[in-house]
């Protein structure tokens, strides 16, 4: 369960991303609608494609004035190769400490065949362009949904 609530203002982080970036959320307020899609691991069949299918959607989503930023807790290494490999023209973010991951509430214990870990549950967020949580799908399917998420960027842009 997100820790944020709908219609709350997000807190502002900053984490290092992919390029060479450093993502802060408050650099696009007031400019940018924000997607920001967790997943649990680089290049494993699901996370791949979900980046694939935001990627294909990347145009769309930029004609509604949104960004698209993908975080996991992958190094940056990691990051930067699947990025490479897979051509997403958006950046990825390296929460390498958990931070962001608690922030959203993403963090979770998870059961797999009986056993019982800590991992990201595959997760999304829709911050309008004044930082404010618009829309959230928690421990989503990955079919059909950027088709979802493009949806809701088209209803708060209408």
């Amino acid at each position: 369960m997100s820790k944020m609530k709908i219609n709350q203002k997000i807190v502002s982080f900053s984490v290092l991303g992919t390029s060479n970036t450093t993502f802060n959320l408050s650099d696009y307020e007031g400019t940018s609608n924000l997607v920001v899609y967790f997943y649990p691991k680089d290049s494993t069949p699901g996370c791949t494609t979900e980046g694939q299918n935001f990627r294909d959607l990347y145009d769309e989503f930029q004609a509604f004035d949104t960004e698209i930023i993908g975080v996991s807790r992958d190094s940056m290494k990691r990051h930067e190769n699947f990025k490479a490999k897979q051509a997403f023209p958006f950046e990825l973010l390296s929460d390498e400490d958990g931070e962001v991951c608690k922030l959203f509430g993403v963090w979770q214990l998870k059961k797999t065949f009986g056993k019982e870990y800590m991992g990201i549950v595959r997760s999304t967020f829709l911050i309008d362009k004044q930082g404010v949580l618009r829309k959230e799908w928690l421990n989503l399917r990955v079919k059909g949904h950027t088709d979802d998420v493009l949806q809701a960027v088209k209803d708060l842009e209408g």
